[in-house]
């Protein structure tokens, strides 16, 4: 009950600043809008909470043991291309080792699909540009070790090799001039539901990604947000329900919004069975249409953008207009087969 009193105490003034964030997120540049895999990704593990339970419950043991996981900060950097971003995410976070060097821990998201043949060349790359920002700053001595991490969620489990010499085709004595190193993988789509641990926020967040691209996500969804009854005493709740929701409508493309709302209430059943009102209804009514629209809008205005370039972008006023969530729904699919602009108008005019 505790978890309830205090969501219906935040939640009216939640609200109507969630409202007016929404309203003045219209505006913003096409530039600035992330991936929605992207932005869940980040908004999960740039909470230092998250990331140090990330790493000592999904790092091999050997490893993690080498950490002091209470010197963790995350590095605001980016290292990945610009025109890879729409598929690729990462975050670096310094570490200290037991021994008191520096390190560092690179995650490398990858939200496609499928899985990427070339990843261990990429994170080659970005490794180099990290130990060159490094010496830039000031460092000297040995370089520091950079553990590379992919975490992945794709609809196959991932199929490419963890070493970057495999990638070479060459045996010796060519093999002693070409680079190599392992990368860690968190494939998630090889872990059993039973296997994704942490707190309440990470594993809430590890099986959304695991089921994002799953035909099964609908009937997954009311156990999953479930999980955030467990937050009784938190006032990070109903903040966390908002960024899921922004994901599941941006995202989750084969998710109804009546499956939406049954999983939302659901996870916000009291013990007895009834609906808490303030919450559930208010913010079904009211703030999930939003949510649900503006995630929509967000997802075409990217995808206008990659597909038809500043002509695309020029009709962006027309399409703001248009309030009902199906007709933007059947928009955002249109545009992955429209060959014009003027085909896809005559989806909403």
């Amino acid at each position: 009950m505790l978890f309830l009193t205090l969501w219906r105490k935040i939640y009216l003034g939640k609200l109507g600043t969630f409202k007016r964030q929404l309203m003045l997120a219209r505006w913003r540049p096409l530039s600035s809008l992330p991936d929605p895999h992207d932005r869940f990704f980040k908004d999960t593990l740039s909470r230092r909470e998250e990331a140090r339970e990330f790493l000592l419950t999904y790092l091999p043991q050997e490893v993690a043991r080498l950490l002091d996981a209470d010197s963790l900060e995350l590095a605001k950097d980016s290292f990945v291309d610009k025109e890879l971003r729409k598929h690729f995410s990462d975050l670096l976070y310094r570490v200290n080792l037991r021994d008191g060097r520096g390190a560092y821990v690179y995650l490398l998201f990858e939200h496609k699909s499928y899985s990427e043949p070339l990843i261990a060349l990429d994170l080659l790359r970005y490794l180099v540009r990290i130990w060159e920002q490094w010496l830039k700053q000031g460092g000297t001595g040995p370089l520091p070790p950079i553990i590379p991490w992919v975490v992945y969620h794709g609809e196959r489990q991932w199929q490419p090799a963890l070493d970057f010499g495999s990638l070479v085709g060459v045996g010796e004595p060519l093999s002693s001039f070409v680079p190599d190193f392992r990368y860690l993988l968190c494939d998630l789509t090889g872990y059993s539901d039973e296997k994704i641990r942490g707190g309440v926020i990470l594993r809430v967040a590890l099986l959304l990604l695991k089921y994002i691209f799953r035909e099964d996500l609908e009937q997954r969804l009311p156990e999953i947000l479930g999980l955030l009854r467990e937050l009784s005493t938190r006032r990070s709740g109903l903040e966390y329900l908002e960024t899921i929701l922004r994901y599941l409508a941006h995202a989750a493309e084969g998710l109804s919004e009546e499956g939406l709302k049954k999983a939302v209430e659901a996870a916000l059943q009291e013990t007895g069975g009834g609906i808490m009102p303030t919450l559930a209804e208010k913010w079904i009514e009211q703030g999930l249409q939003q949510g649900l629209r503006r995630g929509l809008l967000e997802g075409i205005e990217l995808d206008l953008e990659l597909k038809f370039g500043s002509e695309g972008v020029a009709i962006l006023p027309e399409i703001y207009k248009i309030e009902d969530v199906d007709l933007l729904r059947a928009i955002q699919k249109g545009l992955k087969t429209v060959q014009s602009l003027e085909e896809l108008r005559r989806i909403y005019q």
